[in-house]
């Protein structure tokens, strides 16, 4: 459930600022981890939002804001398209779950990127919908700034592995 993982998904961070003493290798670890999350999750969010396919990366990402932000983490991020080419796009958060327990990052942690599993969730998830991206944070307010956002860049269609048996 959503609150369980809210309340455990620090203890998770602290474990991993143990494990590693970069912040580097932890972020690295979070996106890694969210995206074997994402890999999974996304059959069950095709089964529980019965959604059809999206038809540009514009409705990718307000599928995404609207329907799984809301139905995983409670929270409708808003989307602003950040391109001419219109494959860049920003999710802003107003309220982030996933660090209702945290204050501020210690001093010695300041280029952790506390929420890094969610980008390697989205990742993951496009990928198995054969959407690839580049997902990061790119303001966060546990680093002092005024909003949580997310960007995610299109990159270009994934091809289905099943076409490439060389």
């Amino acid at each position: 459930s959503r609150e369980l993982f809210v309340l455990t998904y620090g203890a998770l961070v602290a474990q991993l600022c143990k494990d590693y003493e970069k912040d580097e290798d932890v972020n690295t670890c979070l996106d890694r981890m969210g995206y074997g999350i994402g890999v999974r999750l996304i059959d069950d969010f095709l089964a529980r939002s019965a959604v059809k396919k999206c038809r540009s990366y514009s409705e990718t990402a307000d599928m995404i804001a609207q329907v799984a932000f809301k139905m995983y983490l409670g929270v409708t991020p808003s989307v602003s398209c950040s391109s001419a080419a219109g494959n860049e796009f920003s999710l802003i958060l107003d309220k982030n779950p996933l660090v209702d327990f945290v204050e501020e990052l210690p001093a010695e942690r300041a280029s952790l990127c506390y929420c890094n599993l969610l980008c390697g969730v989205i990742r993951g998830a496009l990928e198995m919908v054969h959407l690839a991206a580049e997902v990061t944070f790119l303001q966060d307010r546990l680093k002092g700034d005024s909003v949580t956002e997310i960007g995610i860049t299109f990159l270009r269609k994934a091809e289905d592995r099943r076409h490439k048996r060389n």
